[in-house]
């Protein structure tokens, strides 16, 4: 899509690089003020989605920690998650919270996500990630993989262009860090050449723990404190998640999320083409269930 050009009274995007590549983006570049309100503030699935995303984002500067510790001993990696991963992440846990303030003004995110950073923060720990460095990289791209697909549906559900403008620039962010994760996979596993099987698994077991993580902790803590808001009808939790699972699933680019998912595998082309049509089904059918 277009890239939004800002108003004459709010400075221009900076220029390119000499090298020709594009400047990342910045908070500035998103004027809230043109935002639809009323094509957004009715869309109850679209705050749950958004609130959640928003806190998530704005916690990783947490998990980005325990990220560098891991790979002290790969300064490039590490200096990359810490310049660079890290600001990008964090800038779209500012820029959606805005959203959302803007948007739902009556909503205290600051007090429900307080909430939820006391409970997510407790489980980011060293402990939870793969012992193999090399490994963690496999479970990262599976991780960017699910946020880059997250934001195009985001993008392509969403009928109001200030939201379709900024989870278009969060999903291109998000495509980049799963470049760079699968990059750094690719040089560690030059030299350890771990088997299909091994990074199988490790895909299966981050895959298995996208539903039940740090989405699932987010999400029952925006329920919470929307459901404590007066006049707002009461919902079971059950029932938002269901409901929402089948919203984004529907949707969500499946064969793409598929490809990127078996990259890692370095599987024969043939192959890879055989298998890509099945498993886009069944993960489809996962995340409707």
């Amino acid at each position: 899509m277009d890239r939004f050009t800002p108003p004459t009274l709010t400075p221009p995007p900076p220029l390119r690089h000499a090298t020709g590549k594009s400047p990342h983006w910045t908070l500035d570049w998103i004027d809230y003020s043109r935002i639809q309100i009323d094509v957004i503030h009715d869309k109850v699935d679209l705050f749950y989605l958004l609130v959640s995303a928003s806190f998530i984002e704005s916690g990783s500067d947490t998990y980005t920690r325990n990220l560098v510790e891991h790979y002290d001993a790969h300064p490039q990696i590490s200096d990359w998650l810490q310049h660079q991963w890290e600001p990008e992440e964090l800038q779209h846990g500012r820029a959606l919270k805005t959203y959302v303030q803007t948007v739902w003004p009556d909503f205290d995110w600051d007090a429900a996500y307080a909430a939820f950073f006391d409970e997510y923060s407790r489980l980011c720990t060293v402990e939870e990630l793969e012992d193999d460095r090399a490994l963690e990289l496999v479970a990262r791209c599976v991780v960017e993989t699910g946020t880059a697909t997250y934001y195009q549906t985001l993008r392509d559900l969403s009928a109001e262009p200030v939201l379709a403008e900024l989870t278009e620039h969060i999903r291109t962010d998000e495509v980049q860090h799963y470049k760079h994760f699968y990059r750094y996979f690719k040089e560690l596993n030059a030299e350890r050449k771990l088997s299909r099987a091994r990074i199988l698994g490790a895909l299966r077991r981050r895959l298995l723990e996208l539903r039940t993580s740090d989405s699932d902790i987010a999400l029952r803590h925006v329920w919470a404190f929307r459901q404590a808001m007066p006049g707002v009808d009461q919902e079971p939790f059950e029932r938002v998640c269901q409901r929402l699972y089948q919203y984004v699933g529907a949707q969500l680019p499946m064969d793409q999320a598929v490809k990127m998912l078996l990259k890692p595998l370095a599987l024969p082309h043939r192959m890879e083409h055989f298998i890509e049509r099945p498993l886009t089904h069944l993960a489809r059918r996962v995340m409707t269930a």
